[in-house]
């Protein structure tokens, strides 16, 4: 999966994909083609382009995905007078442009498909191709050797600003109110988040926690509730997250905490959401966490992230 294992191996990385929406990474204007070419044509496209596989779009929509496989299987069949609509796939997963890569690698590893076409959410119209090299050449150009050296000299050169606030207590609160079923806004939340917590000038490593933890947290609001909030709580010792919905309410907090385990519709899963990785993140990358349910209710969800004791130059 998306190799969450220790809270202290967290890489960038792993941040990018919570960060990275799919249309900054992804192949635009990919070769497509239509559904009446004979398959005999097909040699020469997928030498020439290098591909293995393409998209067959009808009056601009997405009809159907066809690959080498398919050729070479109406090569060895003597069918290669046959036109791709009669050998494409119909049966097509999708992703959308303005989803986060971690959508993608989710499915990536749950397919083990070597491509996804790439809609826009709003027309339906094809936009692109997404294959994992794309998402590996995307994070590698984000990353850049001098990005993360510059991320450690601005911690280093920039005051903990809770270090010199003089109070008895000081304590910074952010609320954030999620909407549900909104994709379009999804993940919202979490990234102004992490937004305010880099202002603070906070560890790079415990921002990521924070920032991926968040984003598991609002997307579980988005999936399954009619919304909610989240309140978030900055002290010297730790940061603290309190998620609130009035949903449905989990009816085994035990069995929710499982990888894999998922109770979304299909309509949800369709578009690559609710793998059952969400909670089981949220642990990984907390030091504290608890979880309260009631049927017809809602949830609370409260997880913290300790600002010392933990190695901060990830």
């Amino acid at each position: 999966m998306l190799a969450m294992a220790q809270k202290e191996e967290l890489t960038k990385q792993q941040e990018l994909i919570y960060e990275m929406r799919i249309g900054l990474v992804m192949t635009k204007n990919p070769v497509s083609v239509a559904p009446e070419m004979q398959m005999s044509k097909l040699r020469e496209i997928l030498q020439t382009k290098r591909i293995s596989g393409m998209p067959v779009l009808e009056n601009g929509f997405l009809v159907g995905m066809v690959s080498l496989e398919d050729f070479i299987e109406c090569l060895t069949s003597d069918a290669m007078n046959d036109s791709v609509a009669k050998h494409m796939s119909t049966d097509v997963i999708t992703l959308f442009e303005n989803d986060f890569l971690v959508t993608a690698v989710r499915e990536f590893e749950r397919t083990g498909f070597g491509r996804f076409p790439v809609l826009n959410r709003e027309t339906g119209e094809l936009v692109g191709i997404l294959t994992k090299g794309d998402i590996l050449r995307g994070v590698a150009k984000k990353l850049e050797v001098e990005f993360h050296r510059a991320e450690k000299k601005r911690y280093k050169n920039k005051m903990h600003i809770l270090d010199h606030v003089q109070a008895d207590e000081t304590r910074f609160t952010f609320q954030y109110h999620i909407v549900g079923n909104d994709f379009n806004r999804a993940g919202e939340a979490a990234g102004n988040l992490k937004k305010n917590l880099k202002r603070l000038g906070l560890p790079p490593e415990i921002i990521r926690r924070v920032a991926i933890a968040s984003y598991e947290a609002e997307m579980n609001l988005v999936i399954y509730t009619s919304g909610g909030y989240m309140t978030v709580r900055i002290s010297p010792e730790m940061i603290t997250v309190n998620v609130f919905d009035n949903g449905p309410g989990i009816p085994d907090v035990n069995q929710a905490m499982q990888e894999g385990y998922s109770t979304a519709e299909n309509r949800i899963r369709d578009l690559g959401f609710g793998a059952g990785m969400g909670l089981p993140n949220i642990k990984k990358c907390s030091d504290e966490m608890l979880l309260r349910s009631k049927i017809g209710k809602g949830t609370n969800l409260r997880f913290s992230v300790k600002l010392y004791g933990k190695n901060d130059d990830n």
